[in-house]
């Protein structure tokens, strides 16, 4: 039987639109018109299911499946790319170890307090947990892709900031980003879901103007060092159902203080470390 025969069609037909075209994607790496691919697309369940997930938030959902992300080595070589949907599924990345490039920008005022957010209860990934100003990953695109002084990841930081906080791209210039260093951690979220990331980790100084996309962000505030640690000695004990992000736990048990007196003392290019990938647990 052909594989454009009327059972792979019906098939086709059988299942809403959104999720054919979400789905296709995920795994196989041939032409969106091929026969082949709609009717594996419609009857595969490999790894995650699209049916499953049909009460993901609408927003969601079109970024997880239309973003790709880059995927990338142990030493930051990029080696393909995948579906953000693909590369947070936990049984995929302990399967095939994906590892995909991704930022944190640390955004402080001219206090220099720093800016963090809660995740909106929406996000598949680490709901309502309070991180640093912006974490996401560069796309699978030319702008996002250039490597040279960390280009495409800080065009990937303007574009989040604007998309999650609604910050002007005029407040954040790319290049008023610095780029301080680079960590590899694993983290699982709900079982499901999860982090492996190799991530570039950004300091700016700027004031800014926000409009915090409610999809992406339940509540943004500033804070000095006493209020994060605050902040944290109310996450280690539990209190007020406060949690941080796994990465952002890391970078401040880590570097933050250390980076942020620098900051403040005009000397943060003595701590710039771009040759060196931490790897954390």
């Amino acid at each position: 039987m052909s594989l454009s025969t009327a059972p792979c069609f019906q098939i086709w037909r059988r299942l809403p639109n959104p999720i054919i075209t979400y789905y296709r994607p995920l795994s196989l790496r041939i032409p969106k018109s091929s026969a082949y691919l709609r009717c594996y697309s419609t009857t595969t369940k490999s790894m995650g299911d699209p049916i499953a997930d049909a009460n993901m938030d609408a927003v969601q959902r079109r970024l997880m499946f239309d973003d790709e992300c880059i995927l990338v080595d142990e030493n930051d070589r990029v080696v393909g790319h995948d579906t953000k949907y693909n590369c947070h599924l936990m049984e995929k990345i302990e399967a095939e170890n994906l590892l995909h490039r991704a930022f944190s920008v640390f955004l402080f005022n001219s206090k220099y307090e720093l800016l963090l957010q809660q995740r909106s209860a929406t996000k598949v990934t680490f709901p309502l947990v309070w991180t640093n100003t912006c974490c996401s990953h560069p796309l699978y695109r030319d702008s996002e892709l250039i490597e040279e002084n960390a280009l495409g990841v800080r065009n990937a930081a303007q574009r989040k900031l604007r998309d999650e906080l609604g910050i002007p791209a005029e407040d954040v210039p790319v290049d008023q980003f610095t780029p301080l260093g680079r960590i590899l951690y694993k983290a699982p979220s709900d079982g499901k879901w999860g982090e492996h990331e190799l991530d570039y980790l950004l300091f700016t100084v700027r004031e800014v103007n926000m409009k915090p996309n409610p999809d992406e962000v339940a509540e943004v505030k500033y804070v000095n060092r006493e209020q994060l640690k605050e902040l944290l000695r109310k996450a280690d004990a539990g209190e007020e159902g406060l949690k941080l992000s796994p990465w952002f736990k890391l970078i401040v048990d880590n570097f933050l203080f250390k980076w942020w007196d620098h900051l403040e003392k005009g000397t943060l290019q003595e701590v710039i470390d771009m040759k060196t990938i931490h790897k954390l647990t």
